[in-house]
């Protein structure tokens, strides 16, 4: 029998959920240092074109251990985490979501239980390879069906005493802020002249804490840089919804004051890249990994090959323009190797049958 809801554990629900109730007048929130900051900036030569320049950061240089775009955010969820007197932390996302992994490493090191309801995504070895290290790192696997069968196997874990919940792709109005900080360390990298001020951020667009919390921290810095949110995930509606909601809490959460219009200005998505939907490879996003390959970027055909697919394409867009332009593509992946995390693993064969049935 499940332990009955504290007050904590509904109002943890409620506040991840809904941020932007509560992201007003909130007090700044601790963080707990996992990263290895500033990640460097570097120009790809290569894939300029005319006045336009492309450049990279490299935020899959985050950790050593499991880097990424979840590394930032996951420095204040834990500590947030923790303030609340959470044991376990709940979370959701795709089997082999990256995700799901980072909260399972990063928690586990912190010294929460970990467990994650997992929904179907498309097989591929990488997939494999990440829910395998996710199992073999501690995480407690619950597979769902879907996102409807989510509800049923996540909600009388989260309302039980000691638990936190961590919201798809950690992005929550906690979460966001790390990419807040994020957009303050790209601000200051530009004013110290490692590289120009990008006239775009091209960043991935999934479950949106990414990509608002850069447009609230570039917002904040008052860099003339606006993001381009690259749509990956379904129903595209809501996901661009879902971004623009946390972008304002953001702001809020950070004590700016918003300007009239300013998320218009700041931010655009662009769903044109999704293709047959979310894990499924593109051609642009496979003819994208090869150019990244070049330059040593490795890409994977979820997140950051269509997303790097509408950054060399805006690039061409802007090659005959009269100024000198600059995109910057966001790296989100972790560029860890995966195989140290195996050692200690199940094989594939040896995973739950329910979570292998989620490989489709």
């Amino acid at each position: 029998m499940e332990p009955r809801p504290d007050a904590d554990a509904k109002s943890a629900l409620a506040r991840d959920a809904f941020p932007e109730r509560f992201a007003k007048g909130a007090p700044n929130v601790a963080r707990i240092a996992l990263g290895k900051y500033p990640t460097p900036v570097q120009e790809l030569t290569h894939l300029a074109r005319g006045s336009c320049a492309l450049w990279v950061k490299r935020d899959d240089l985050t950790n050593p251990l499991y880097g990424g775009n979840k590394v930032r955010k996951l420095e204040y969820i834990l500590a947030d985490a923790r303030a609340h007197g959470a044991t376990r932390l709940v979370t959701i996302g795709a089997v082999g979501s990256h995700h799901v992994l980072a909260t399972t490493l990063y928690g586990r090191q912190e010294g929460f239980a970990v467990e994650a309801a997992l929904v179907p995504q498309p097989k591929t070895a990488h997939v494999v390879e990440v829910v395998r290290a996710g199992v073999g790192s501690g995480m407690r696997a619950m597979p769902a069906g879907g996102y409807a069968g989510v509800v049923v196997r996540v909600l009388p874990r989260v309302l039980a005493k000691g638990a936190y919940f961590v919201t798809v792709g950690g992005s929550s109005a906690v979460g966001s802020l790390g990419y807040v900080d994020g957009a303050r360390e790209l601000a200051a990298q530009v004013r110290a002249g490692e590289m120009p001020e990008p006239d775009l951020v091209v960043v991935a667009l999934g479950s949106g804490g990414t990509v608002a919390g850069l447009a609230a921290g570039l917002e904040a810095e008052g860099l003339k840089s606006k993001v381009l949110g690259v749509i990956v995930a379904e129903p595209s509606w809501f996901v661009a919804w879902r971004a623009r909601r946390l972008a304002r809490a953001c702001l809020r959460r950070i004590g700016v004051r918003a300007r009239r219009g300013w998320l218009d200005e700041r931010m655009t998505i662009d769903g044109r890249w999704l293709g047959a939907g979310y894990g499924h490879a593109t051609d642009a996003g496979e003819r994208a990994t090869t150019e990244a390959a070049e330059a040593g970027l490795t890409l994977d055909p979820t997140y950051t090959a269509k997303t790097f697919a509408a950054a060399t394409a805006r690039v061409l867009a802007w090659s005959e323009e009269p100024a000198p332009r600059t995109v910057l593509y966001w790296h989100t992946l972790s560029s860890a190797p995966v195989t140290p995390l195996l050692e200690r693993a199940p094989s594939e064969d040896a995973l739950d049958p329910r979570v292998r049935e989620l490989f489709v």
